[in-house]
């Protein structure tokens, strides 16, 4: 029970972190809402899985590298900015093909392995994701911490995000929810777009203006 307030602490910042509107929510709840409850929730397991490069990365040491080496943290956050705007563009498009893909009765799709790819690469590029567990393995979890309660709070962090994100993929994907946003399908995806592409123009923002 030592440990038991640490595990509290992060899993209630962990779980606040995700729930907060941000690349990974905005991917999945596109993915949701464009193909169907499957392509979501591979998408989320892809997110999962980016969470666990960002823990290793923390656990091993590259994480203070990324604090040291200011040039090599500033090329992370433009590559992640970068990939933002350029889904962003994708989903425009993908709104626009939206219309005739219903006019033909033939959903578009992707492959289970492009999905775990989006979700992976969206949570891996995104820089706030750097930043939130930088701060948790340098600020909230001491050094001195057993292997073994590292390794729980790593499977705690990678399980809570995937139960998160599998959890909007369900909910966008039920029928009463779907049939609702049905009318205003087209709009959303437009409006998911700018919010990608925003939140990759911010960061570059940022970047400039430090």
């Amino acid at each position: 029970m030592e440990y038991l307030s640490l595990f509290v602490l992060i899993f209630i910042t962990h779980l606040l972190a995700v729930m907060s509107p941000g690349p990974d929510f905005v991917m999945v709840l596109k993915n949701a809402l464009q193909y169907n409850r499957k392509i979501a929730v591979y998408t989320a397991l892809g997110i999962s899985l980016g969470i666990g490069v960002h823990i290793l990365y923390s656990i091993w040491g590259i994480a203070y590298l990324l604090q040291q080496n200011h040039a090599l943290f500033t090329g992370i956050k433009i590559a992640g900015a970068l990939y933002l705007i350029y889904m962003g563009i994708r989903t425009w498009q993908s709104a626009r093909e939206n219309i005739e893909v219903k006019a033909m009765h033939t959903p578009a799709n992707i492959s289970i392995f492009e999905a775990i790819k989006i979700g992976f690469v969206t949570n891996v590029l995104n820089p706030k994701a750097s930043l939130f567990f930088l701060s948790i393995f340098s600020v909230v979890i001491p050094p001195d911490v057993p292997l073994w309660v590292l390794l729980i709070i790593s499977a705690m962090l990678i399980v809570v995000t995937f139960l998160w994100f599998a959890f909007v993929s369900y909910l966008f994907t039920n029928p009463q929810v779907v049939k609702r946003y049905q009318k205003i399908e087209k709009y959303l995806l437009l409006i998911l777009g700018l919010i990608l592409i925003l939140l990759g123009a911010g960061i570059i923002l940022e970047i400039l203006a430090g």
